[in-house]
């Protein structure tokens, strides 16, 4: 009797082991092209595009994201030609304040931190993390970290991107802490503008 129950112990325990090791992120290399990126998503994302109105003009929006339980994985493109290319700080200005302003006016807290992206080509190049405490109530509501990067094309005009993830139903106090765990790292680091 206690040579089986060693046996069903031990099939339970490899089973808790098997379901344990399990990924629930089904992490796979996606393509885009037409923006001029690849990037690893933790699950197949769903795309749309949509076009903005901005200072006199329509902007076509690209928006890659897929949502994994309390996660929302997302990258925004943004392409404009050498004709709007003069927008371009003014536009990065807006689409900073728009998460950045926001989150502080309501009582949420922004913290920036020095980081590097890597090119297709393998450069890497400066650029800043932000990784911000939305609040409600005086309660930490939701985390998210953003990132904001401009790529020159060939013709003149430049892509702009933004790369984010954001986190409800947040039960940690601290955004960087939360959002520097390797789920989320792996994301960041593994998008390729080219």
């Amino acid at each position: 009797m206690s040579k089986g129950f060693a046996k069903a112990c031990a099939l339970l325990a490899v089973a808790i082991l098997l379901v344990a090791c399990s990924p629930k992120l089904d992490w796979r290399t996606v393509q885009s092209p037409q923006e001029r990126y690849t990037a690893l998503f933790p699950g197949k994302p769903d795309k749309l595009e949509r076009r903005i109105p901005y200072q006199d003009q329509e902007l076509l929006q690209t928006l890659e994201a897929v949502k994994i339980d309390d996660d929302i994985y997302a990258i925004s493109s943004i392409q404009l030609s050498v004709d709007q290319i003069a927008s371009l700080p003014k536009l990065l200005l807006h689409l900073q304040n728009n998460i950045l302003e926001r989150a502080k006016a309501s009582g949420g807290i922004v913290e920036e931190e020095s980081a590097t992206y890597q090119t297709a080509s393998r450069q890497r190049i400066p650029t800043q993390d932000y990784f911000i405490t939305l609040k409600s109530d005086g309660k930490a509501q939701q985390f998210m970290r953003v990132r904001w990067i401009t790529r020159p094309m060939s013709d003149g005009g430049v892509w702009v991107y933004q790369v984010s993830v954001l986190h409800a139903n947040a039960n940690a106090d601290n955004a960087k802490i939360m959002l520097s765990k390797e789920e989320y790292t792996n994301f960041f680091n593994d998008f390729y503008p080219e």
